[in-house]
């Protein structure tokens, strides 16, 4: 496995329509994580654990086929590009996933860049460079 992808936890962690959280940052920087879905037909996706809507973490949400529903205010997000179903709008961040050997892995320049433009800012308050990245 090249170096830029992290171990984040293995398949079988995470029952079938159900989520894992994954930290993100320093201790101190308190950022969204990322929630690491699987699906009933054992698709592996994985989506900044915050909701486009308020902000709630959508690891703690209901798994539906393809999307998760918020656990505050139950908008549908698509799992496979983290947009809310129409009427509703907004997207969160995707993070990119490689499933080998049972084990699941993120990209970790993915989760060491910032995710927001809020994040952006705080890392440059803080001296930390952030990498390159595109955000919502």
């Amino acid at each position: 496995m090249p170096e830029h992808w992290k171990l984040v936890c293995k398949v079988k962690d995470i029952a079938p329509g159900s989520a894992h959280h994954v930290p993100r940052g320093l201790a101190w920087q308190e950022l969204p994580g990322v929630a690491v879905f699987r699906t009933a037909d054992d698709r592996i996706y994985a989506l900044l654990d915050s909701c486009p809507h308020k902000g709630a973490p959508l690891s703690q949400g209901m798994v539906l086929g393809e999307h998760v529903a918020c656990p505050q205010h139950h908008w549908n997000i698509a799992l496979e590009t983290g947009c809310a179903v129409a009427p509703e709008q907004g997207c969160t961040r995707r993070y990119s996933v490689k499933v080998e050997d049972g084990k699941i892995y993120l990209d970790l320049l993915e989760l060491n860049a910032p995710a927001s433009r809020a994040e952006a800012a705080l890392a440059g308050t803080y001296g930390v460079a952030p990498l390159a990245s595109t955000y919502p």
